[in-house]
């Protein structure tokens, strides 16, 4: 038994920080940001950085705690694993990992068909079947980047990344002549400061995605090290980047035009540059959303894997290509999963349902934590939160807190579709008992730091 365990292909650590870092940096950046700001400047106007800055340090509380568990259980399916550590409840991890694959599923599909309308746009032929399509080419082409190995999407992650980083940073420069233009510490007609906290609710969403960086902690070089100063990394980075764009965006225009454009960043680069400016825009969110699609895939694919060989879900899902060492069926399935919601045309309510599992997911991550500094005070901890109330970790406790608090922002449809999301996943689990361990391991997967 053991020689078998010994010849079974593992995924290799070929991810260096540098790698990482920018992994996480393209997962954060996203595509949101080049539709978002319009709704936040809209919100806050000239003082949009500030609600940047506030919704950085939201979800820097519940990083900071991925970087200590991080460093722990430097493994896939991370949450599925902290919480399982934590609580010993194997129904409990089986849904937040249920939860998290299909918010990855619904995520990479609803911003393939993105990529897809934009590419429909440039070439001035919008269809829907046309649409389709696309986001189902780009959904392959970027499957096979995923199995051909992490080094392969690593280096398009990073590519992409730059392009998509670009965009920013190509508004930040053209609003250099602009600074100082304006009063930076303007509300709206009529807004109050009171504004400013709704809009760090919407802005909170912006900054999801330094968490999958755990997801993939079996591929990164020296994890325990990494992964803590590449989510503390990413963290920081984005935000530099978004804030110096919220004050160069409304040092260019006024905040009413920004709010009020279809398309926030096209319009700020057109006003300086021309024509050319919305063209350039455009391809770059070519690039942002293609990335965003790439990281969601590899990120559920990796979930899938670690899930099913901590026997939570069928074996064949934890099997790695001997040749690319990658999770070859988990990559496979995902791809499939991923191509049926397209059909459906426009998901963007189930997708937003999907966030209010994310929040669901930091909430139980800050817990995990809490409680593993009880039961398990003594365990290696290469990176360790500080301060703290006893044994209470300070900054998880407040992550617990605001995740809790961001749940009411939601209205009741988009809870409703969460709840049946989650029913979905009592019904699988129950169903397949046959197949998979349904109870906790009595004994914790020794963690391979050299693979």
């Amino acid at each position: 038994m053991l020689e078998e365990i010994k010849k079974t292909p593992k995924l290799k650590r070929r991810v260096s920080l540098f790698g990482v870092t920018v992994y996480g940096v393209g997962n954060v950046l996203g595509a949101g940001i080049y539709a978002l700001i319009g709704e936040v400047v809209g919100i806050t106007g000239n003082l949009s950085w500030l609600a940047f800055v506030l919704a950085s340090i939201t979800g820097a509380l519940t990083g900071l705690s991925y970087a200590e568990l991080s460093a722990m259980y430097p493994k896939s399916a991370a949450e599925f694993v902290y919480t399982e550590e934590a609580f010993k409840i194997r129904i409990l991890s089986f849904l937040l990992g249920w939860v998290i694959i299909f918010s990855g599923i619904l995520s990479a599909a609803t911003v393939a068909l993105g990529f897809a309308n934009y590419l429909a746009a440039l070439i001035g032929v919008p269809s829907i079947i046309l649409t389709v399509i696309f986001a189902a080419l780009l959904i392959v082409i970027l499957s096979l980047v995923n199995f051909i190995g992490i080094k392969a999407s690593t280096w398009t992650n990073i590519l992409f990344t730059f392009i998509e980083a670009s965009g920013l940073i190509l508004i930040i420069i053209i609003g250099i002549p602009h600074l100082g233009s304006v009063n930076y510490l303007e509300l709206p007609i009529g807004g109050s400061f009171t504004g400013i906290f709704s809009a760090v609710a919407l802005i909170f969403f912006a900054y999801i995605g330094f968490e999958d960086i755990a997801n993939i902690a079996e591929e990164v070089k020296s994890p325990a090290k990494n992964l803590p100063k590449a989510i503390i990394y990413s963290i920081i980075i984005t935000t530099v980047l978004y804030c110096l764009t919220a004050i160069s965006v409304v040092s260019i225009l006024p905040y009413s035009e920004i709010a009020s454009s279809p398309a926030p960043l096209n319009s700020v680069t057109s006003a300086v540059l021309g024509p050319v400016g919305g063209l350039i825009m455009s391809l770059i969110a070519l690039f942002a959303t293609a990335n965003t699609v790439l990281i969601m895939m590899i990120v559920t694919s990796r979930m899938m894997y670690g899930m099913a060989r901590d026997k939570a879900l069928p074996e064949g899902l934890s099997k790695v290509s001997p040749k690319f060492r990658t999770p070859a069926l988990a990559v496979l399935i995902t791809m499939i999963l991923t191509m049926i919601p397209l059909f459906f045309g426009d998901i963007s309510i189930v997708a937003n349902a999907t966030v209010f599992g994310v929040l669901i997911t930091f909430f139980l991550v800050n817990l995990s934590l809490i409680a593993l500094r009880r039961k398990k005070p003594d365990l290696e901890r290469p990176f360790k939160l500080k301060p703290n109330i006893g044994w209470i970790p300070l900054i998880a406790l407040l992550g617990c807190i605001v995740c809790f608090g961001l749940l009411f922002s939601f209205n009741l449809l988009i809870v409703v579709i969460q709840l049946i999301i989650v029913l979905c996943g009592v019904v699988v689990f129950y169903a397949m008992k046959s197949k998979i361990e349904t109870r906790t391991s009595r004994f914790i997967q020794k963690i391979d730091t050299d693979n």
